[in-house]
Protein backbone atom coordinates (compact mmCIF):
# COMPACT_ATOMS: atom_id res chain seq x y z
CA UNK A 1 0.00 0.00 0.00
CA UNK A 2 1.28 3.38 -0.92
CA UNK A 3 1.73 5.20 2.84
CA UNK A 4 1.07 8.72 4.00
CA UNK A 5 4.73 9.00 4.17
CA UNK A 6 5.38 8.00 0.49
CA UNK A 7 3.02 11.13 -0.51
CA UNK A 8 4.67 14.48 -0.26
CA UNK A 9 2.61 16.94 1.70
CA UNK A 10 4.19 20.19 0.00
CA UNK A 11 3.74 20.04 -3.39
CA UNK A 12 1.16 16.97 -3.81
CA UNK A 13 0.98 15.28 -7.78
CA UNK A 14 -1.90 14.10 -9.47
CA UNK A 15 -0.16 10.82 -9.61
CA UNK A 16 0.49 10.67 -6.17
CA UNK A 17 -3.50 11.39 -5.78
CA UNK A 18 -4.46 9.00 -8.14
CA UNK A 19 -2.32 6.26 -6.09
CA UNK A 20 -3.98 6.61 -3.15
CA UNK A 21 -6.68 6.60 -3.97
CA UNK A 22 -6.03 3.18 -6.10
CA UNK A 23 -4.35 1.59 -2.64
CA UNK A 24 -7.65 2.65 -1.03
CA UNK A 25 -9.60 0.93 -3.87
CA UNK A 26 -7.36 -2.27 -3.87
CA UNK A 27 -7.95 -2.72 0.06
CA UNK A 28 -12.19 -2.12 -1.05
CA UNK A 29 -12.30 -4.49 -4.02
CA UNK A 30 -12.05 -7.85 -2.34
CA UNK A 31 -15.26 -6.84 -0.20
CA UNK A 32 -17.38 -5.54 -2.73
CA UNK A 33 -19.51 -8.17 -3.50
CA UNK A 34 -20.16 -8.75 0.41
CA UNK A 35 -21.07 -5.78 1.09
CA UNK A 36 -23.29 -5.05 -2.28
CA UNK A 37 -25.02 -8.72 -1.27
CA UNK A 38 -25.66 -7.70 2.35
CA UNK A 39 -25.74 -3.94 2.32
CA UNK A 40 -23.06 -4.03 4.83
CA UNK A 41 -20.70 -0.32 5.23
CA UNK A 42 -17.50 -0.53 2.84
CA UNK A 43 -15.64 -0.72 6.88
CA UNK A 44 -12.99 -2.31 5.09
CA UNK A 45 -12.13 1.05 2.61
CA UNK A 46 -12.53 3.12 5.61
CA UNK A 47 -9.74 1.50 7.55
CA UNK A 48 -7.47 1.91 4.31
CA UNK A 49 -8.87 5.31 4.55
CA UNK A 50 -8.18 6.36 7.88
CA UNK A 51 -4.51 4.65 7.93
CA UNK A 52 -3.35 6.33 4.10
CA UNK A 53 -4.87 9.64 5.10
CA UNK A 54 -7.58 9.84 2.33
CA UNK A 55 -9.56 11.45 4.55
CA UNK A 56 -7.37 14.24 4.75
CA UNK A 57 -6.65 14.47 1.11
CA UNK A 58 -8.59 18.29 1.16
CA UNK A 59 -7.07 19.27 4.42
CA UNK A 60 -4.67 22.23 3.33
CA UNK A 61 -0.98 21.22 4.35
CA UNK A 62 -0.59 23.97 7.12
CA UNK A 63 -3.77 22.36 8.86
CA UNK A 64 -2.46 19.21 8.65
CA UNK A 65 -3.81 17.53 5.24
CA UNK A 66 -2.40 16.56 2.23
CA UNK A 67 -3.54 19.43 0.50
CA UNK A 68 -5.15 18.88 -2.87
CA UNK A 69 -6.79 21.00 -4.76
CA UNK A 70 -10.80 20.22 -5.68
CA UNK A 71 -9.21 19.24 -9.22
CA UNK A 72 -7.03 16.55 -7.36
CA UNK A 73 -9.96 15.52 -5.13
CA UNK A 74 -12.38 14.70 -8.11
CA UNK A 75 -9.33 12.45 -9.86
CA UNK A 76 -9.39 10.66 -6.69
CA UNK A 77 -13.14 10.18 -6.33
CA UNK A 78 -13.21 8.96 -9.83
CA UNK A 79 -10.18 6.63 -9.22
CA UNK A 80 -11.52 5.15 -6.21
CA UNK A 81 -15.00 4.77 -8.24
CA UNK A 82 -13.44 2.27 -10.71
CA UNK A 83 -12.28 -0.11 -7.49
CA UNK A 84 -15.52 0.48 -5.71
CA UNK A 85 -18.50 2.80 -5.87
CA UNK A 86 -19.65 2.18 -2.56
CA UNK A 87 -16.77 3.71 -0.77
CA UNK A 88 -16.08 6.39 -3.48
CA UNK A 89 -19.99 8.12 -3.38
CA UNK A 90 -19.73 7.33 0.63
CA UNK A 91 -15.99 8.96 0.92
CA UNK A 92 -17.44 11.92 -1.54
CA UNK A 93 -19.54 13.25 0.94
CA UNK A 94 -16.83 13.56 3.47
CA UNK A 95 -14.65 15.18 0.38
CA UNK A 96 -16.92 17.75 -0.43
CA UNK A 97 -17.62 18.94 3.19
CA UNK A 98 -13.82 19.24 3.32
CA UNK A 99 -13.38 21.52 0.75
CA UNK A 100 -16.34 23.52 2.00
CA UNK A 101 -14.72 23.85 5.26
CA UNK A 102 -11.42 24.81 3.34
CA UNK A 103 -13.80 27.48 1.21
CA UNK A 104 -15.11 29.10 5.12
CA UNK A 105 -11.44 29.11 6.35
CA UNK A 106 -10.50 30.77 3.36
CA UNK A 107 -12.68 33.49 4.38
CA UNK A 108 -11.62 33.82 7.37
CA UNK A 109 -14.37 31.46 9.20
CA UNK A 110 -12.62 30.53 12.58
CA UNK A 111 -14.76 27.70 13.13
CA UNK A 112 -13.51 26.23 10.02
CA UNK A 113 -9.82 25.52 10.42
CA UNK A 114 -11.22 23.44 13.75
CA UNK A 115 -13.31 21.15 11.89
CA UNK A 116 -10.49 20.86 9.55
CA UNK A 117 -7.65 20.27 11.92
CA UNK A 118 -9.92 17.67 13.76
CA UNK A 119 -10.06 16.06 10.09
CA UNK A 120 -6.61 16.19 10.02
CA UNK A 121 -5.26 15.00 13.30
CA UNK A 122 -8.17 13.09 14.81
CA UNK A 123 -9.68 11.11 11.53
CA UNK A 124 -13.02 13.22 11.86
CA UNK A 125 -15.50 11.81 8.83
CA UNK A 126 -17.94 14.69 7.95
CA UNK A 127 -21.55 13.24 7.05
CA UNK A 128 -24.52 15.09 5.41
CA UNK A 129 -28.04 14.73 5.02
CA UNK A 130 -28.40 17.71 1.77
CA UNK A 131 -29.58 14.50 -0.29
CA UNK A 132 -33.40 14.95 2.06
CA UNK A 133 -33.03 18.46 3.36
CA UNK A 134 -32.50 20.29 0.12
CA UNK A 135 -34.41 23.06 -0.23
CA UNK A 136 -37.16 22.69 2.00
CA UNK A 137 -35.94 20.47 5.25
CA UNK A 138 -38.97 18.98 7.42
CA UNK A 139 -36.45 18.91 10.68
CA UNK A 140 -37.82 22.11 12.76
CA UNK A 141 -35.78 24.19 14.61
CA UNK A 142 -37.16 25.67 17.96
CA UNK A 143 -35.32 28.30 19.72
CA UNK A 144 -34.53 27.43 23.42
CA UNK A 145 -31.87 29.04 25.27
CA UNK A 146 -28.19 29.23 24.36
CA UNK A 147 -29.07 27.98 20.91
CA UNK A 148 -31.93 25.72 19.41
CA UNK A 149 -33.55 22.17 19.67
CA UNK A 150 -33.34 20.29 16.44
CA UNK A 151 -36.60 17.56 15.53
CA UNK A 152 -36.68 15.45 12.54
CA UNK A 153 -35.62 12.16 10.37
CA UNK A 154 -33.21 12.76 7.49
CA UNK A 155 -32.58 10.23 4.89
CA UNK A 156 -29.85 9.37 2.84
CA UNK A 157 -27.19 9.86 5.34
CA UNK A 158 -24.36 7.82 3.86
CA UNK A 159 -21.49 7.05 5.77
CA UNK A 160 -23.41 7.40 8.85
CA UNK A 161 -22.01 4.19 10.56
CA UNK A 162 -18.42 5.65 10.38
CA UNK A 163 -19.15 9.78 10.72
CA UNK A 164 -18.09 11.99 13.74
CA UNK A 165 -20.03 15.12 12.49
CA UNK A 166 -23.44 15.50 10.54
CA UNK A 167 -24.03 18.80 8.56
CA UNK A 168 -27.69 19.28 8.24
CA UNK A 169 -30.15 22.11 8.34
CA UNK A 170 -33.64 22.85 9.88
CA UNK A 171 -36.48 24.99 9.48
CA UNK A 172 -37.17 27.72 12.11
CA UNK A 173 -40.11 29.46 12.32
CA UNK A 174 -43.65 28.13 10.16
CA UNK A 175 -42.46 26.36 6.54
CA UNK A 176 -43.33 29.17 3.98
CA UNK A 177 -41.76 32.34 2.69
CA UNK A 178 -41.10 34.18 5.93
CA UNK A 179 -39.37 31.14 7.47
CA UNK A 180 -35.54 30.38 7.76
CA UNK A 181 -33.28 27.72 7.21
CA UNK A 182 -30.30 27.08 9.88
CA UNK A 183 -27.41 24.91 8.45
CA UNK A 184 -25.10 23.02 11.55
CA UNK A 185 -23.03 20.46 12.37
CA UNK A 186 -24.85 17.88 14.79
CA UNK A 187 -22.24 15.87 16.70
CA UNK A 188 -23.54 11.65 15.94
CA UNK A 189 -22.56 11.58 19.78
CA UNK A 190 -25.13 13.88 20.77
CA UNK A 191 -28.25 13.53 22.77
CA UNK A 192 -31.35 12.63 20.79
CA UNK A 193 -29.16 11.65 17.50
CA UNK A 194 -29.53 8.21 16.52
CA UNK A 195 -29.16 6.02 13.23
CA UNK A 196 -32.03 3.82 12.09
CA UNK A 197 -30.26 1.18 9.41
CA UNK A 198 -33.27 1.61 6.41
CA UNK A 199 -30.86 1.38 3.63
CA UNK A 200 -31.81 -1.87 1.13
CA UNK A 201 -31.88 -0.03 -1.69
CA UNK A 202 -30.94 -1.15 -5.79
CA UNK A 203 -27.27 -0.05 -5.91
CA UNK A 204 -24.68 1.85 -4.42
CA UNK A 205 -25.56 -0.43 -1.03
CA UNK A 206 -22.04 -0.65 0.74
CA UNK A 207 -22.80 3.47 1.27
CA UNK A 208 -24.63 2.94 4.34
CA UNK A 209 -27.34 6.24 4.01
CA UNK A 210 -28.98 5.05 6.64
CA UNK A 211 -31.42 7.36 8.48
CA UNK A 212 -30.48 9.57 11.17
CA UNK A 213 -33.22 10.60 13.96
CA UNK A 214 -32.89 14.02 15.93
CA UNK A 215 -34.55 13.92 18.62
CA UNK A 216 -34.39 16.97 20.66
CA UNK A 217 -31.00 17.56 20.03
CA UNK A 218 -29.16 20.94 21.33
CA UNK A 219 -27.28 22.72 18.82
CA UNK A 220 -25.29 25.65 20.21
CA UNK A 221 -25.92 29.10 18.94
CA UNK A 222 -22.31 29.56 17.93
CA UNK A 223 -22.68 25.69 16.25
CA UNK A 224 -24.66 27.81 13.28
CA UNK A 225 -22.63 27.64 10.10
CA UNK A 226 -25.00 30.19 8.21
CA UNK A 227 -28.57 30.51 7.18
CA UNK A 228 -30.72 30.96 4.14
CA UNK A 229 -34.34 31.41 3.21
CA UNK A 230 -36.66 28.60 3.11
CA UNK A 231 -36.99 26.90 0.00
CA UNK A 232 -33.97 29.36 -1.87
CA UNK A 233 -30.82 27.48 -2.78
CA UNK A 234 -28.86 30.01 -1.55
CA UNK A 235 -25.99 30.62 1.57
CA UNK A 236 -24.69 27.73 2.61
CA UNK A 237 -27.06 25.68 0.68
CA UNK A 238 -25.30 27.14 -2.42
CA UNK A 239 -21.72 26.45 -1.23
CA UNK A 240 -22.34 23.05 -0.64
CA UNK A 241 -23.70 22.02 -4.13
CA UNK A 242 -21.06 23.44 -5.84
CA UNK A 243 -18.48 21.58 -4.61
CA UNK A 244 -20.84 18.40 -3.72
CA UNK A 245 -21.39 17.85 -7.99
CA UNK A 246 -18.08 17.71 -9.51
CA UNK A 247 -16.80 14.88 -6.60
CA UNK A 248 -20.04 13.22 -6.73
CA UNK A 249 -20.42 13.10 -10.32
CA UNK A 250 -16.46 11.72 -10.46
CA UNK A 251 -17.27 8.71 -8.35
CA UNK A 252 -19.87 7.82 -10.55
CA UNK A 253 -17.74 8.57 -13.57
CA UNK A 254 -15.02 5.94 -12.01
CA UNK A 255 -18.10 3.61 -11.60
CA UNK A 256 -18.36 3.85 -15.84
CA UNK A 257 -14.29 3.68 -16.19
CA UNK A 258 -14.27 0.04 -13.92
CA UNK A 259 -17.05 -1.27 -16.16
CA UNK A 260 -15.53 -0.54 -19.39
CA UNK A 261 -12.27 -2.00 -18.37
CA UNK A 262 -14.04 -5.13 -17.07
CA UNK A 263 -16.15 -5.36 -20.52
CA UNK A 264 -12.45 -4.84 -22.59
CA UNK A 265 -11.16 -7.76 -20.30
CA UNK A 266 -13.92 -10.12 -21.02
CA UNK A 267 -13.41 -9.05 -24.41
CA UNK A 268 -10.10 -9.27 -25.11
CA UNK A 269 -10.28 -13.29 -23.84
CA UNK A 270 -12.28 -14.57 -27.01
CA UNK A 271 -11.05 -15.58 -29.77
CA UNK A 272 -13.03 -13.57 -32.05
CA UNK A 273 -14.16 -10.13 -31.34
CA UNK A 274 -17.89 -9.45 -32.99
CA UNK A 275 -17.35 -5.79 -34.67
CA UNK A 276 -20.29 -4.63 -32.68
CA UNK A 277 -18.42 -5.16 -29.95
CA UNK A 278 -14.98 -3.44 -31.06
CA UNK A 279 -17.23 -0.26 -31.98
CA UNK A 280 -18.95 -0.22 -28.44
CA UNK A 281 -15.57 -0.89 -26.46
CA UNK A 282 -14.45 2.62 -28.85
CA UNK A 283 -18.05 4.02 -28.10
CA UNK A 284 -17.46 3.47 -23.97
CA UNK A 285 -13.87 5.23 -24.69
CA UNK A 286 -14.81 8.03 -26.46
CA UNK A 287 -18.08 8.47 -23.83
CA UNK A 288 -15.74 8.24 -21.09
CA UNK A 289 -12.81 10.82 -22.06
CA UNK A 290 -15.84 13.56 -22.91
CA UNK A 291 -17.28 13.26 -19.70
CA UNK A 292 -14.27 13.83 -17.21
CA UNK A 293 -12.89 16.55 -20.01
CA UNK A 294 -15.83 18.12 -19.22
CA UNK A 295 -16.06 17.23 -15.20
CA UNK A 296 -12.21 18.54 -15.54
CA UNK A 297 -13.21 21.74 -17.12
CA UNK A 298 -15.86 22.58 -15.96
CA UNK A 299 -13.40 22.60 -12.18
CA UNK A 300 -10.88 24.28 -13.73
CA UNK A 301 -13.23 26.90 -15.19
CA UNK A 302 -14.54 27.90 -11.48
CA UNK A 303 -11.41 27.43 -9.89
CA UNK A 304 -10.50 25.73 -6.41
CA UNK A 305 -11.88 28.63 -4.38
CA UNK A 306 -15.27 28.80 -6.71
CA UNK A 307 -17.52 32.14 -6.10
CA UNK A 308 -21.03 30.91 -4.78
CA UNK A 309 -23.00 32.67 -7.73
CA UNK A 310 -25.47 31.45 -10.35
CA UNK A 311 -22.30 30.83 -13.11
CA UNK A 312 -20.28 28.89 -10.54
CA UNK A 313 -23.40 26.83 -9.80
CA UNK A 314 -24.80 26.50 -14.06
CA UNK A 315 -21.23 25.32 -15.04
CA UNK A 316 -20.57 22.51 -11.97
CA UNK A 317 -24.02 20.86 -12.83
CA UNK A 318 -23.67 21.22 -16.33
CA UNK A 319 -20.51 19.03 -16.05
CA UNK A 320 -22.15 16.47 -13.10
CA UNK A 321 -25.20 16.24 -15.44
CA UNK A 322 -22.94 14.83 -18.37
CA UNK A 323 -20.43 12.66 -16.23
CA UNK A 324 -23.76 10.63 -14.30
CA UNK A 325 -25.98 10.54 -18.04
CA UNK A 326 -22.67 9.75 -19.55
CA UNK A 327 -21.81 7.15 -16.80
CA UNK A 328 -25.08 5.46 -17.33
CA UNK A 329 -24.58 5.37 -21.15
CA UNK A 330 -21.16 3.69 -20.80
CA UNK A 331 -22.20 1.11 -18.47
CA UNK A 332 -25.10 0.20 -20.28
CA UNK A 333 -22.93 -0.21 -23.10
CA UNK A 334 -20.28 -2.53 -21.14
CA UNK A 335 -22.96 -5.21 -20.63
CA UNK A 336 -23.75 -5.37 -24.20
CA UNK A 337 -20.13 -5.77 -25.22
CA UNK A 338 -19.46 -8.29 -22.72
CA UNK A 339 -22.89 -10.18 -23.23
CA UNK A 340 -24.38 -13.04 -20.94
CA UNK A 341 -21.65 -13.27 -18.22
CA UNK A 342 -22.69 -9.92 -17.10
CA UNK A 343 -25.76 -11.14 -16.60
CA UNK A 344 -24.97 -13.08 -13.38
CA UNK A 345 -25.31 -11.68 -10.06
CA UNK A 346 -21.28 -12.67 -9.53
CA UNK A 347 -20.34 -10.48 -12.38
CA UNK A 348 -19.04 -6.82 -11.19
CA UNK A 349 -20.50 -5.38 -14.67
CA UNK A 350 -24.18 -6.48 -12.89
CA UNK A 351 -23.72 -4.46 -9.81
CA UNK A 352 -21.98 -1.05 -11.55
CA UNK A 353 -25.46 -1.29 -13.90
CA UNK A 354 -27.13 -1.11 -10.06
CA UNK A 355 -24.37 1.50 -8.79
CA UNK A 356 -24.50 3.78 -11.46
CA UNK A 357 -28.36 4.14 -11.81
CA UNK A 358 -28.10 6.25 -8.29
CA UNK A 359 -25.88 9.25 -9.93
CA UNK A 360 -28.86 10.96 -11.75
CA UNK A 361 -31.32 11.04 -8.42
CA UNK A 362 -28.83 13.58 -6.57
CA UNK A 363 -29.94 17.09 -7.37
CA UNK A 364 -30.00 18.58 -8.97
CA UNK A 365 -31.03 15.94 -11.13
CA UNK A 366 -30.45 15.77 -15.20
CA UNK A 367 -33.73 17.09 -15.88
CA UNK A 368 -34.00 19.83 -13.53
CA UNK A 369 -30.40 20.92 -14.57
CA UNK A 370 -31.38 21.57 -18.32
CA UNK A 371 -34.73 23.27 -16.86
CA UNK A 372 -32.34 25.70 -15.17
CA UNK A 373 -30.52 26.29 -17.55
CA UNK A 374 -32.98 26.68 -20.21
CA UNK A 375 -34.99 29.36 -17.58
CA UNK A 376 -31.49 31.03 -16.85
CA UNK A 377 -31.09 31.22 -20.65
CA UNK A 378 -34.49 32.73 -21.36
CA UNK A 379 -34.11 35.34 -18.54
CA UNK A 380 -31.25 36.42 -20.06
CA UNK A 381 -32.63 37.36 -22.93
CA UNK A 382 -35.44 38.84 -21.66
CA UNK A 383 -33.92 41.11 -19.49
Amino acid sequence: MTTLEQVPTSTLADADVVALAAAVGRAAAPFEAAHDADAGFVAEAYAAMAELGYHRLGVPVELGGLGASLRQVVLAEEELGRWSGSAALAAAMHQYLTRMQVWRHRRGKPDAAAVLRRVADEGLVLATSGGSDWVCPTTTATRVDGGYRFDGRKTFCSQAPAAGVLATSAVLGEPGPDAVVLHAGVPFAAPGVRIVETWDTLGMRGTASHDVVLDGVFVPEEKVLGTRPYGALAGPLLVAVIHFAPVAAAAYLGVARGACEEAERLAAGRAEVPPAAVRGIGEMRARLRVARWALLAAVDEVGDDPPADDPTLDAVLTAKRHAVVEAREVVDRALEVAGGPAFFRSSPLERAYRDVRGGPFHPLTPEATLARLGERALAARRA
